[in-house]
């Protein structure tokens, strides 16, 4: 609905603009990408107006962000797409680390980076797999499984290497493919761009996605359409160990070295990540978009309150508020568009 200006023009009426504001935020994304660019737009005038205070637009920091954000961003689109599918995965932050660790070993033994690398992501799968089944076999709530995988792969880990550090050093080549710089980008960024490119055309223009979706929605509508849901849900168990996987191939590779502990918190960094994300806790809601904006949310902040030099748990308490208002949020949204 537009109304005429005085010089004849057409110009947008206050309900239009109130109506597509309401759309914007009805979206799945629409509210965290609101509240995102409006921090992004506060710290960088603050960057501007205090450069030697508030160094957010510093080349250093800029840096620093694009290193940080591919780690968690693997782990969470993992965790994502099994959560729209209608499952949980705890178990996310001990595969990171397992995987990590073979692949590290398997190299310092005389492997090719190459081939131990594709190693980790199988065991990945295959973990997610096996969690998947043992899920839909016994029907057993995902969490419990997962959190049991939790523990026994964290066990594992330490079974397997103990608990000291492994370096890690895999030739020129894979370090640059990895953790390189191209085009001024470092590499881990533009691996989870490419990831959230190709997540977003699988889980939003495939039949794949649709299947995801209605399975997390309504599973015995999906099964009634001829949806095979427990191939679905197993095959989204899958994408959450590999992506945990390709996470500890990408933190691995960055920092030279892996340690038994560095996977211990990740798990629900991601799960957070995605609720603010816009991501349902039933399932059957979601986007790729939101699950990207909420792991630059989430660092944002880490990253401000860094610059601010905050205490430590600052940050854990704002996280918390965050996780909580987005879930509020979410859950009226819901109830909005079934009513």
């Amino acid at each position: 609905m537009t109304i005429s200006s005085t010089d004849g023009g057409a110009v947008p009426s206050r309900t239009a603009k109130s109506s597509l504001a309401r759309q914007l935020l009805a979206k799945p994304a629409g509210s965290i990408f609101v509240v995102f660019a409006l921090i992004q737009i506060a710290c960088i005038v603050a960057g501007l107006l205090f450069p030697d205070d508030f160094r957010y637009l510093s080349p250093q920091n800029l840096t620093i962000l694009m290193k940080a954000v591919p780690v968690l961003g693997c782990l969470a689109l993992g965790a994502g797409i099994l959560m729209i599918a209608g499952e949980f995965d705890l178990s996310i932050g001990s595969v990171y680390t397992l995987t990590a660790i073979v692949m590290a070993v398997q190299v310092g033994d005389g492997m090719s980076a190459f081939l131990a690398a594709p190693l980790a992501i199988l065991i990945g799968v295959a973990i997610g797999m096996l969690n998947g089944v043992i899920t839909l076999r016994f029907g057993l709530p995902s969490f419990i499984v997962t959190l049991g995988g939790l523990l026994f792969w964290r066990g594992a880990v330490l079974l397997y290497n103990g608990a000291v550090q492994v370096r890690f050093d895999p030739g020129p080549a894979f370090s640059s493919l990895f953790s390189g710089t191209f085009f001024g980008l470092n590499a881990a960024f533009i691996w989870i761009i490419l990831l959230v490119v190709v997540f977003h055309l699988l889980l939003h223009n495939h039949w794949f996605g649709n299947h995801v979706f209605a399975t997390g929605g309504n599973r015995a509508a999906a099964t009634a359409i001829g949806i095979n849901v427990k191939r679905i849900k197993i095959a989204a168990f899958a994408i959450a160990g590999g992506m945990a996987a390709f996470a500890g191939i990408l933190a691995t590779s960055r920092v030279g070295s892996v340690q038994p502990g560095q996977g211990t918190g990740l798990e629900l960094q991601a799960i957070a990540a995605c609720v603010i994300g816009g991501l349902s806790l039933n399932g059957g809601r979601g986007s790729v978009i939101g699950i990207f904006l909420g792991v630059l949310l989430i660092h944002t902040i880490t990253n401000v309150l860094l610059l601010v030099r905050a205490p430590g748990f600052y940050l854990e308490m704002f996280i918390a508020t965050l996780i909580v208002g987005a879930a509020i949020l979410n859950q009226l949204i819901e109830r909005k568009g079934s009513a």
